[in-house]
Formats: structure tokens, C-alpha cells, sequence
């Protein structure tokens, strides 16, 4: 957490929050654990994912969906339309590009993480809602509050947690737990 943060000191659901998501970064992060920027690029199954890309698509995840606790569907875009080219710079998410290291993503991810962090803690209001920016996989019309965003936000970052899991024990037979 953040020094401000730590100064915050939130309590209650707030800290069951940030709890809960802290525990998902932790097994998400320590799929990477002892790796080169060569293996957290690798791709060990048959789907695109491999670890670095993993930790990119859940900073940018992240990212957003506290843009949109901010601001607002407007902060996302319309997923509907979206261009080829809109969607390759998607797919990038989920690879190690030429020149982007390990450290490098961690880094970021660690940043993204304090700035969430910081509005959890100080967010005046977990029920404040907001439309759903347009996209096929929403249900039009529907509304997230704050709350029902960071438990998405946890959820995403849970469901790559386990992926990066399967990814890293392909690699090299490392695993999360157990």
C-alpha cells in the first residue's frame, strides 16, 4: 500500500476489499517469481498467455475499471466499436513486446495497484454508480456501483491468477500453491 494509504487506514469493507485483492496480486505476481524476461514472454500452452502479457492485461484491467469508478463509462470507450487495429493493440496486452522486461511490468503493475489502492481507501462512497460503457458482453442499460467494480476488478485478477498458474507450471513445473 501507499504511505497515504497506510495513513488512510481503511477498515471494514474497505479492508476486506483490499485484502481480498492483495491476496490475488500476491499468487499473480509470484507466477513469476525466479523467471528471465525470456520466460515470462514464453507461451506454454496452446492460447497466447504467458505470464509477462498476463500481468500487462491485468495492470490495463485495472486500470481501467478505477478510470471508470472516476469517470465514468466514458473513460473505456465503445467496445462496439472498436477497430481491427483497436483490437490488435488489445491482443498486445497479452504478450511481452520487443523491449518490455519483466521488471518493467511488475513496476507498472505495482503502480496500478497503489493508485487503486489509494481510491478504495478514500472512494467516498462504494455505492456510487455508473452506467456500463457499450459492449456486446454487457447487458444494456445496467449499472456498476464502485463496489461491484473492485469485486470485478478482484474476480479478473483471481481468474489470470489461476491462469498464470497453469502457464508457469507448464514452463517448468513451479507452482503457486500446493
Amino acid at each position: 500500500m501507499t504511505t497515504a494509504t497506510k495513513t488512510t487506514l481503511p477498515t471494514g469493507e474497505r479492508a476486506d476489499l483490499l485484502e481480498a485483492l492483495a491476496k490475488q496480486r500476491h499468487f499473480l505476481r509470484f507466477t513469476t517469481r525466479d523467471l528471465t524476461d525470456e520466460q515470462a514472454g514464453q507461451r506454454t500452452t496452446v492460447s497466447e498467455l504467458c505470464l509477462g502479457g498476463l500481468i500487462k492485461h491485468v495492470t490495463s484491467v485495472e486500470r481501467n475499471w478505477v478510470r471508470f469508478i472516476q469517470e465514468g463509462p466514458s473513460s473505456m470507450g465503445d467496445f462496439t466499436a472498436m477497430t481491427e487495429d483497436d483490437w490488435a493493440r488489445r491482443a498486445d496486452e497479452f504478450r511481452m513486446l520487443p523491449g518490455e522486461t519483466l521488471a518493467g511490468v511488475l513496476a507498472a503493475y505495482a503502480e496500478t495497484a497503489d493508485r487503486t489502492d489509494e481510491l478504495v481507501a478514500t472512494l467516498p462512497d462504494l455505492d456510487a454508480a455508473h452506467p456500463l460503457p457499450k459492449a456486446p458482453w454487457f447487458e444494456a442499460g445496467a449499472q456498476w456501483s464502485a463496489r461491484r467494480t473492485l469485486l470485478h476488478i478482484i474476480a479478473e485478477t483471481a481468474q489470470h491468477a489461476g491462469h498464470a498458474d497453469i502457464v508457469r507450471e507448464a514452463l517448468d513445473g513451479a507452482k503457486s500453491m500446493g
